[in-house]
């Protein structure tokens, strides 16, 4: 039988928060055994680093700016092909719990005209997931840290009383009470930990989080900028600790079930969080911001595929995009996609099929701004639309630059040489991909002014 998947990713975490990563403190424990029975990817960034955007990224397999979904509070359109339509033709059962942030739309900071941020999503914009329910819209408008309500595949409301991993979890686990196990399944865990709570201003960690994680060693980009992370990572980590051991409770209930050894694991994040470090002066459409950047702050995620052909203990060093994922998802079906997602299966990259694989990836910024970047093993290099709206513009064709590091002299990135004439010749170089990369993608012959 062809492998079950799942998908468990998490929401605003950074890929230094678990122990496979160098996390000094224990937050991760299963998620270190996944590490060391499949395979990390030390090097995985994410392609838009804002919810929505990357969501619909995940769903499709195309960026953005292609399907429209360039910002927040745009919904999934409905004539693309989705990640749940492939896998249902397939016969896969599907399943999906926790947040889904694509079935509203509107303007930025105004009432939405199509509005299920606190309703049922209706069956045509579940992305073609015709099966097992759990979910709202938009998580954080229907719960806090503690207690809150989803919805069901009949459009009935689920409430919760407890932590919400546990509970968003404990809804995961109940899909197993009716699962046929005559045919595969594919099944997302999307949690929103460890997001901030909007109406909160807070990271709202499960009681006892402070004094547990009070001995916390910062990121030297954190100690180093301020923002609010002093007082809000004891929080993080426990909301990321509370999600790794939701993640052995479903690696525990799959051994029990006897389908642990024929399921494959994919661990990882939209996007991580700059706790307020970077875009500093960008109350942009009335947002704090926590990753609307090319920074590795915002980018750089863990991911960990474990089972299948995903096996050994390996560390993969090179560079990939996380918009690899649905493309490799599919693959793992036996589903191939050719030109119509995005990315690269990622077990070629595993197993070095691609000798002249470029080592690089390329990200796409809105909201903040309208930015573009290219983030190679020793250069971050990003640019900006001026005088453009990233609430309002999908893409431009006249960008300046931004920032370009040196990350072997400055891997946390806190000097920014885009001025310094003795990297003329490499910004050069660079400048050139990253307008390759528009080009391929977008379709915009771009510019980059000095």
């Amino acid at each position: 039988m062809p492998y079950n998947i799942i998908f468990y990713f998490t929401d605003q975490q950074r890929w230094d928060t678990c122990g496979c990563y160098g996390q000094p403190l224990r937050v991760t424990p299963h998620l270190d055994r996944l590490a060391e029975e499949g395979v990390k990817f030390d090097s995985a960034f994410s392609p838009q680093p804002v919810c929505g955007p990357c969501r619909a990224l995940f769903q499709t397999g195309k960026y953005p700016t292609e399907t429209g979904c360039f910002r927040n509070n745009i919904m999934l359109p409905g004539h693309v092909k989705t990640l749940a339509n492939y896998l249902e033709e397939a016969g896969y059962q599907t399943a999906y719990i926790g947040k889904w942030h694509l079935a509203s739309d509107g303007d930025m900071n105004a009432p939405p005209r199509v509005d299920h941020t606190v309703t049922p999503v209706p069956q045509e914009l579940r992305g073609g997931y015709t099966g097992y329910w759990r979910a709202a819209d938009v998580l954080e408008f229907t719960s806090h840290g503690y207690d809150g309500f989803v919805f069901d595949e009949n459009n009935q409301r689920v409430d919760f009383k407890g932590y919400r991993p546990d509970c968003i979890t404990d809804m995961a686990l109940e899909f197993f009470d009716s699962y046929d196990n005559s045919r595969p399944f594919f099944m997302t865990v999307s949690h929103i930990e460890p997001h901030h709570q909007n109406d909160r201003r807070h990271y709202e960690g499960p009681i006892g989080a402070k004094e547990e994680f009070k001995e916390f060693v910062l990121p030297k980009d954190l100690e180093a900028l301020g923002g609010n992370a002093a007082e809000e990572y004891p929080d993080y980590l426990g909301q990321c600790a509370s999600l790794d051991a939701n993640l052995g409770r479903l690696v525990k209930t799959l051994k029990e079930k006897g389908i642990y050894e024929n399921t494959v694991i994919i661990f990882s994040s939209d996007h991580g969080s700059h706790f307020m470090t970077r875009n500093k002066d960008g109350h942009f459409c009335g947002i704090d911001d926590y990753k609307r950047s090319c920074h590795d702050s915002s980018l750089h995620v863990p991911l960990v595929i474990a089972g299948g052909p995903f096996r050994g203990g390996k560390r993969i060093a090179d560079l990939v995009s996380t918009a690899s994922l649905p493309k490799t998802i599919l693959a793992l079906a036996g589903i191939e996609t050719g030109d119509a997602m995005i990315g690269e299966d990622l077990l070629g990259v595993v197993e070095k099929r691609d000798p002249e694989r470029p080592n690089e990836v390329y990200a796409q910024i809105s909201e903040s701004r309208v930015g573009r970047c290219i983030r190679t093993p020793t250069f971050t290099y990003a640019v900006y639309a001026p005088g453009v709206n990233g609430c309002a513009a999908a893409s431009a064709d006249t960008y300046a630059d931004d920032f370009l590091y040196d990350l072997e002299k400055d891997p946390w990135q806190l000097e920014n040489l885009i001025d310094d004439p003795s990297y003329a010749e490499v910004k050069a170089g660079l400048r050139k991909r990253l307008l390759t990369w528009i080009e391929n993608v977008e379709g915009i012959r771009a510019c980059i002014i000095d």
